[in-house]
């Protein structure tokens, strides 16, 4: 091609993009102990890659090499954290938003990607096959991440929830029980005020 495709930023972004998916993903399936989760994942990471390698391979027949920048590094190298850690596969799937991915029959970021007519027939083959199994991916990790919810798996976020909850019902009772044992003092203070005062009068009366 004579002049730099304008499709060229969409293809680099996926060839990233994909490329970091495969890698953090990796991470996320060695420390899995969950063996469907792991199934999953090896699944997704397996086309994650191949998207990137494919893409990266079509630039450089366009004629261009796959470019990054900082800010796609510092997202990677969170995502790879998280991937990385020790959190729960519910967790990560919630930090990741990859339960996320699948929207049914409404419109997702992919519905746009054909509106540049100007997209060459080989670069079009490799979208649609792209875009076909990213959909896929995307039900597929939505029903990994019901089963997770499902079988009652928690986040170290709803744990965190629960105890903040506890805590408060806590401070609740101890409050209650305070405002109790100034009311019992109150009383009793008062009750011993009107004994004195009654006794002081029964005197007086003598």
């Amino acid at each position: 091609m004579s002049e730099k495709p304008s499709y060229l930023g969409l293809l680099n972004a996926i060839a990233v993009g994909e490329s970091q998916a495969h890698c953090y993903l990796s991470a996320w399936i060695d420390k899995t102990k969950n063996p469907a989760v792991k199934a999953t994942l090896s699944a997704v990471a397996a086309r994650e890659g191949e998207h990137g390698m494919s893409f990266a391979k079509r630039i450089n027949e366009l004629g261009y090499s796959v470019r990054r920048n900082d800010a796609e590094d510092v997202g990677f190298q969170k995502r790879l954290a998280i991937a990385g850690s020790d959190r729960t596969d519910l967790e990560k799937m919630e930090k990741l938003g990859l339960g996320r991915l699948d929207t049914g029959d409404k419109p997702d970021i992919f519905d746009g990607m054909f509106n540049d007519h100007s997209i060459d027939i080989a670069t079009g083959t490799l979208l649609g096959r792209y875009i076909a199994e990213e959909r896929d991916t995307g039900r597929m990790l939505k029903h990994c991440y019901e089963q997770l919810k499902s079988r009652g798996e928690t986040s170290r976020a709803d744990d965190g929830d629960r105890l903040s909850a506890l805590e408060a019902k806590l401070d609740a009772v101890c409050n209650a029980i305070g405002e109790l044992q100034s009311t019992l003092t109150a009383s009793t203070n008062g009750n011993r005020n009107g004994t004195v005062r009654a006794k002081a009068k029964t005197k007086a009366s003598r």
